[in-house]
């Protein structure tokens, strides 16, 4: 194609911006501030570069035959930005200049390489909402779960809100040395009744008895059992021996089957529900 040809391809692009700058009365470039280029049938050689439309916030590309796109090296206060239903095959190069996005929807396109595509966006603070549905890549293994983990920000993926238990998941799968510290941790609560409750739960009891600091299941069964007393000195001194019992406990997870295995239907030989370990004391 000759240089002729692209400039008149390129000067379809510029035909329409300058009909909507007229229409709402815009004179100078850096007035612009949104771009309405949606179903005009554009190819990537009639794009030409938006560099100069610098305080460009919004732009609709969709809709139209865009293969690849590079003419936003420069338009790094674009938040919202419409690209669906557009034949890309790659983002490359496109996103990364975009640090500023709220809003980028790219579904119903050709893009294949998750990884490729999600790195483009791994700079992106404020992204919030990401469309890529009706993608290839949207196949793979693990693609929900893999955005979740690389745009933290993310709060709306494929117009589904993102909740905390699929955050917690997708950390497992890629933070597994982080998680496995983090489940070596115990946790307290106040303990409200016998230790037999945890018992008849169903759930593993451990009493660890150390010098006289370490109360007994029976002594605690006697204190929450026992009738009130009769003055408000003695009553006082009830309830300061009953908040004085702490329970802490421990889940052994290593007797879970990670998400992978479950996900897998593999069953894992000998494995056990999984046990909770608790322990109280004053």
């Amino acid at each position: 194609m000759t240089k002729e040809m692209v400039d008149a391809t390129k000067s379809k692009t510029k035909e329409l911006i300058e009909e909507q700058m007229n229409s709402q009365e815009i004179r100078k470039d850096l007035d612009v501030t949104e771009l309405y280029l949606s179903n005009q049938g554009l190819t990537d050689q009639d794009l030409c570069d938006l560099g100069q439309y610098r305080m460009l916030n919004r732009l609709w590309l969709n809709g139209n035959k865009l293969r690849r796109i590079n003419c936003l090296s420069i338009n790094y206060r674009i938040t919202e930005l419409y690209l669906q239903d557009n034949e890309l095959v790659s983002v490359g190069g496109l996103l990364q200049p975009l640090t500023s996005l709220q809003v980028l929807m790219l579904h119903n396109n050709q893009l294949t390489n998750l990884e490729e595509t999600i790195a483009e966006m791994k700079a992106m603070q404020a992204l919030n909402t990401l469309n890529l549905s009706q993608n290839p890549l949207a196949q793979e293994a693990e693609y929900r779960h893999y955005i979740i983990h690389h745009v933290p920000s993310l709060k709306l993926l494929d117009r589904q809100e993102i909740l905390k238990s699929e955050r917690d998941d997708a950390a497992k799968l890629y933070q597994q040395e982080r998680q496995a510290l983090l489940e070596t941790i115990a946790f307290g609560r106040r303990c409200n009744g016998p230790a037999q409750r945890a018992k008849d739960q169903g759930v593993v009891s451990e009493s660890r008895h150390s010098l006289a600091s370490m109360v007994s299941d029976k002594e605690v069964a006697n204190h929450f059992s026992s009738p009130p007393r009769g003055t408000p000195e003695e009553a006082v001194a009830e309830r300061a021996v009953q908040r004085s019992i702490m329970e802490y406990s421990h889940f052994d997870w290593s007797k879970k089957p990670r998400a992978e295995e479950r996900r897998m239907n593999k069953n894992i030989e000998g494995s056990k529900q999984t046990e909770i370990i608790t322990v109280r004391f004053r």
